[in-house]
């Protein structure tokens, strides 16, 4: 029951992170631009975040996701902030000499911030509400240690694809010319950007319809 609960939590972790969307973009820009090691790091942060919301799930901690869902147009909006910040900067900063590892790019800011904007979308758990009793993983028991092992498959599930994605990223960057390396800069940060202007445009007409 236990193990395949854990397997279950890692395959659940997986198709969480597997979809290409504004964050995978953020740490395969970041996989290119500054190595393989500062996209996993950013990749720890979003793993953090989605383990938050499936323990809030599987711990069954109503009031917390009550409170969450009921002020997701705040998260949403600042959310969306965050994504345009970033993919401002992505696409006004030049890159780097690709043969010199970065030194002020710093890897506790690429956890922090990956794990504030995966914070900020709180349907995460809507996700986990949803997928969790459609793979069957329907958690019980009256300890802590049946959710925490659940919980931990997410997050190394997580960890794995994005170790996975970003260290084969990582290990084409050397291939890469500086103005290569700016063009796909340039155009991912666009693609965040917008990601970003999409998020805060879909709360204006979510207010409309309401």
């Amino acid at each position: 029951m236990e193990t395949g609960l854990f397997i279950q939590g890692v395959i659940i972790g997986i198709a969480l992170a597997a979809p290409v969307g504004p964050i995978a973009f953020v740490c395969i820009q970041r996989s290119l631009a500054y190595g393989r090691l500062h996209g996993i790091t950013s990749g720890f942060g979003i793993a953090t975040a989605d383990a938050f919301y499936a323990a809030v799930t599987a711990f069954g901690l109503a009031l917390i996701s009550d409170f969450l869902l009921a002020r997701q147009w705040f998260f949403r909006l600042f959310g969306g902030l965050a994504l345009i910040a970033v993919g401002l900067r992505i696409v006004f900063t030049a890159p780097s000499d690709i043969t010199i590892t970065p030194e002020n790019e710093s890897f506790f800011a690429d956890y922090t911030t990956m794990l504030a904007i995966t914070l900020a979308n709180p349907l995460t758990l809507l996700f986990f509400t949803i997928i969790i009793p459609g793979l069957g993983a329907v958690i019980q028991g009256s300890t802590w240690a049946t959710p925490a092992i659940f919980v931990v498959g997410v997050f190394l599930g997580e960890i794995g694809w994005w170790a996975f994605l970003c260290g084969t990223l990582g290990s084409m960057r050397s291939y890469l010319t500086r103005e290569r390396l700016h063009l796909i800069n340039r155009l991912a940060g666009l693609v965040i950007t917008a990601f970003g202007v999409v998020l805060i445009a879909s709360l204006m007409v979510t207010n409309d319809i309401t």
